[in-house]
C-alpha cells in the first residue's frame, strides 16, 4: 500500500496492465450477477432524477416499467445503489447488439449531459473502500479477462484506462503523483 495525498492506494493498481475491450466482455461490468448494482452517491442520485428523462429515451420499455414501479437506486444499510432487474442487469443497461451499454454514458457521448455516469462505474475496475479515508483497490473479475489481456497487448496501465475517472474524482495533481510513482515505480 502507498499513501498518496491522503489516500491508500493498493499497488496492483500500478502494477496491472487493463484496457476495456467492449467486444469481448460484451459489457461485463453493467450485467453481473448479484444482489444490487453499482455504488452511488446521494449527489449522484439527485443528478440521475434530474436528468433521468434525457436517459430514459436509450432504456428498453422494460427497464422504464422498472424504474416507474421501484426506483432506480437502493439502500442496505448505508450502501448505497443502482438497482439491479432479476439480480443481473444494471435499471441503465441497454443493449446494441449483444453489447450491454449504459443510457447515462450515451447520453454523455451523444453531448446531451455534462455527467457521464456514477462514478463507482467510470472507476471500474478500481473500487473505492472508505477506511477513515479513501482506498483504492483493484477487483479483478474473470468477465474482465479480455481487458487484462489487452492491456497487456497493449501495455495500458490500468490507471492510464480510468485516467479521467482518477482525475474527475482526485484532480489533475493527484493523477500526475500517481503517474509518476508508477513509473519510477516500474523503472525498478
Amino acid at each position: 500500500m502507498i499513501l498518496l495525498d491522503q489516500v491508500l492506494i493498493n499497488e496492483d493498481i500500478l502494477s496491472t496492465n487493463f484496457q476495456c475491450d467492449l467486444k469481448q466482455c460484451k459489457g461485463a461490468c453493467c450485467t453481473f450477477p448479484g444482489e444490487s448494482g453499482a455504488p452511488i452517491t446521494s449527489e449522484e442520485i439527485k443528478i440521475v432524477e434530474e436528468l433521468y428523462p434525457v436517459f430514459q429515451k436509450y432504456m428498453p420499455e422494460s427497464s422504464k416499467k422498472y424504474v416507474e414501479e421501484n426506483g432506480f437506486w437502493e439502500k442496505d444499510g448505508t450502501f448505497l445503489g443502482l438497482k439491479c432487474i432479476d439480480k443481473k442487469d444494471c435499471v441503465f443497461v441497454f443493449y446494441e447488439d449483444d453489447v450491454a451499454k449504459c443510457s447515462i454514458e450515451k447520453a454523455y457521448h451523444n453531448g446531451e449531459v455534462e455527467f457521464r455516469k456514477p462514478l463507482s462505474c467510470h472507476l471500474f475496475p478500481i473500487r473505492v473502500a472508505n477506511y477513515g479515508g479513501d482506498m483504492l483497490h483493484y477487483e479483478q473479475f474473470d468477465e474482465c479477462k479480455p481487458g487484462r489481456e489487452t492491456g497487456v497487448k497493449n501495455k495500458t496501465p490500468l490507471i492510464k484506462s480510468v485516467k479521467s475517472a482518477l482525475v474527475r474524482k482526485y484532480g489533475e495533481e493527484f493523477y500526475n503523483k500517481l503517474e509518476l510513482y508508477m513509473e519510477s515505480k516500474n523503472k525498478k
